[in-house]
């Protein structure tokens, strides 16, 4: 078999209830417009029958493929290891609750296919088209989040977080080895990595509306995204 064309990568953590849903929309529509594909869902420990409801519909469609950490450890331990199996020229990592719609894709494919080594979708540009927003406390920590992000790390960055980003082969395989965070502020990283290393970015608006059942613990996570940030700024200031 020829390798694909593009690979998309779910990390699913406790994902037992949507993730069947989720891939039935994301095989129809790559079916029709992206034969050439492989979907690897990266099962991050779950407790629940997450990696059960995967291995079903990988028996009935070929392109679908279940990897499994032995343990939770974190979304960006999940797309890590997905993103490093992946064999397509172009990847796209999407999160497990279609939050961004599988065909926004294309979007993103057409700066990649120009030349864009990491395009990320972005809820915050002009022309971002958030259908169901967040509630209010979870929008705060977001810009919070965000603003610390541009002030220590990224200027040139106004959505971080968006679960929907497509990289170029060449710079997914150097960015994901390279990569150490295994939780939520992994996408940061990647992202200084990529303009350390002279990849060339784009932030893109896309489609985006809230889904309940976060994974994301407002206190937990928030302080350990926070956490992360100060390592990576203080390791971006060593020689």
């Amino acid at each position: 078999m020829n390798p694909p064309t593009l690979s998309v990568v779910v990390p699913a953590y406790n994902e037992e209830t949507r993730i069947h849903r989720t891939l039935m929309e994301t095989l129809g529509f790559l079916s029709k417009g992206h034969p050439d594909h492989e979907i690897l869902v990266v099962d991050d420990g779950s407790s629940d029958g997450t990696a059960g409801v995967v291995a079903g519909v990988e028996q009935e469609h070929p392109t679908v493929r279940l990897l499994q950490l032995d343990r939770n450890r974190g979304k960006g331990a999940a797309v890590r290891r997905g993103m490093l199996e992946a064999k397509a020229d172009y990847l796209l990592f999407m999160d497990a609750d279609l939050s961004t719609p599988i065909e926004e894709v294309d979007r993103l494919l057409e700066y990649a296919r120009g030349g864009v080594d990491v395009v990320v979708g972005s809820r915050a540009l002009d022309g971002s088209d958030i259908r169901v927003r967040q509630p209010r406390f979870r929008e705060v920590m977001g810009r919070t989040f965000n603003f610390l992000v541009r002030s220590a790390l990224l200027g040139g960055f106004h959505d971080t977080q968006c679960g929907f980003k497509v990289f170029r082969r060449q710079a997914a395989q150097e960015l994901f080895s390279k990569q150490t965070l295994e939780g939520f502020a992994f996408d940061v990283e990647i992202l200084l990595l990529a303009k350390q290393l002279g990849y060339v970015t784009k932030e893109v608006p896309v489609i985006w509306r809230h889904e309940d059942n976060s994974k994301v613990s407002p206190l937990s996570d928030s302080t350990k995204m926070f956490t992360d940030l100060v390592r990576l700024r203080l390791k971006s200031l060593l020689p």
